[in-house]
């Protein structure tokens, strides 16, 4: 599960023709590190069917394993969590490494916190170079003690409460890992924890502890929530179906776009509303985006998206809009690169302590592709070319799956071919990238350099 020792440069070239088929994305990442996690403290058996694949989720798989849980990979995408119930985790004997998952290590963070016992956490160069204090900070007041490098970086010690204690957090910045890392802590302590967000986030994190039998409940207030969650549950296993990842699709559907004569048809992608910030994005730009045979699973929208090629047109996005699709701005602004009219994203604070700062990269990105952009405070501005960019640069990805992703996608649409640096970590993220790319969509056109 480790990162290639050597870079591997890609190169991605104008697509001949428009992209057209029918594919199925991995399942939703959240939803997949969410089901084993609350698998691994429920009482009973979970089956799990769709789990993405990737390395950040198979971190979480190995994390569980160390923490005493039972996990059986059966086929692909199915999986099965023999449960320890809560309170039932027992000491790793090893290192927990999340390797290049920030959201498996933020939130294991909440689920540690409420357990006595001692654990150590590591992570890959690029995890161990982001900050935790704004996790560790709120989880220290349930009685957990966190030491680790300045800034509180990994790796991490983590010494669980032995009573723990309810939670009463308000969140300076709207994140759906620090909430969601703060409602695993209260999970074990008595009474009720309570999370105030300024803004909304995605809330699978309170869909899936209501499909295991926690009681939460959820005060909407203004453009943020109140959550309150009920703790020392007794949870129950229940069968978890992992809709398509949303993060995921984004990929493609920007891909039919921007590449003229383009139609893709996604099948069963997640359409949860504190997701889709990018799909109303998108269509205010004027993309032909569909929504067909919707329907609920698990508790969580469904359905399946058709997109076909348009010539779009700039953008104001918000910074409220910011939670629903903070990890689609890279790919945003690849649309955006392509559209009439400078756009601007406002609000981007969060993005700078992402897999990277998100931020610059994104900037570095466009450049790198010939577009013009410019970053204000925290806004980025694209000044979109009305039609393909000149491309013939190569873009430094960090480290970053969904930066190597997205330069992929904008080559597609340039004039001359656009390269990455590195794309062996696009596996972390989407396993499958590549060839979905190559084979469904009849493209070979991201090659080795």
């Amino acid at each position: 599960m480790s990162h290639a020792s050597d870079p591997t440069p890609l190169r991605s070239s104008p697509a001949p023709r428009g992209l057209s088929g029918r594919l199925k994305v991995p399942g939703d990442k959240s939803i997949s590190h969410r089901s084993l996690m609350f698998g691994a403290l429920a009482i009973g058996t979970t089956e799990i069917e769709g789990l993405l694949e990737g390395e950040d989720v198979l971190r979480t798989a190995a994390a569980m394993r160390l923490l005493g849980a039972t996990v059986d990979h059966l086929a692909p995408g199915r999986w099965r969590v023999a449960g320890r119930g809560l309170g039932g985790l027992t000491e790793p004997a090893d290192v927990l490494d999340m390797g290049n998952s920030g959201t498996a290590a933020r939130l294991i963070c909440g689920l540690l916190a409420g357990h006595p016992f001692f654990s150590v956490m590591t992570g890959d160069a690029s995890l161990r170079g982001r900050p935790m204090k704004r996790v560790t900070d709120p989880l220290a007041a349930c009685g957990a003690r966190f030491l680790s490098r300045e800034g509180g970086r990994l790796p991490l010690a983590i010494e669980g409460a032995r009573n723990p204690l309810p939670l009463d957090y308000t969140l300076p910045v709207a994140s759906a890992q620090v909430k969601s890392a703060c409602l695993l802590a209260g999970l074990s302590a008595p009474g009720i924890t309570r999370v105030v967000e300024p803004e909304a986030t995605r809330d699978h994190s309170e869909n899936m502890l209501r499909h295991f039998g926690a009681k939460v409940q959820v005060e909407v207030r203004g453009h943020g929530r109140v959550i309150e969650l009920t703790g020392q549950p007794e949870l129950r296993a229940a069968a978890v179906n992992v809709p398509g990842d949303p993060s995921s699709a984004a990929f493609f559907l920007v891909a039919a776009l921007i590449v003229p004569g383009s139609r893709l048809v996604i099948d069963n992608v997640g359409l949860n509303p504190l997701r889709t910030g990018l799909f109303d994005s998108l269509r205010e730009m004027g993309a032909k985006l569909e929504v067909g045979s919707p329907r609920l699973e698990g508790g969580e929208p469904v359905g399946d998206l058709v997109a076909e090629f348009t010539a779009l047109r700039a953008v104001d996005v918000p910074p409220e809009r910011a939670p629903s699709m903070i990890d689609e701005y890279p790919i945003l602004a690849v649309a955006a690169a392509c559209a009439t009219g400078t756009s601007r994203f406002r609000g981007l604070a969060e993005l700078r302590v992402k897999e990277s700062d998100r931020l610059t990269g994104t900037a570095e990105l466009l450049r790198a592709a010939g577009v013009r952009c410019d970053i204000e405070g925290d806004d980025l501005l694209v000044h979109g070319c009305g039609g393909p960019p000149p491309g013939g640069g190569v873009v430094a990805t960090e480290m970053d799956h969904r930066m190597a992703m997205s330069a992929l996608v904008l080559g597609l649409a340039c004039r001359t071919p656009l390269s990455i640096d590195d794309g062996s970590f696009i596996a972390t993220s989407f396993p499958n990238f590549l060839p979905l790319m190559h084979a469904a969509l009849g493209a070979d056109l991201m090659v080795p350099v």
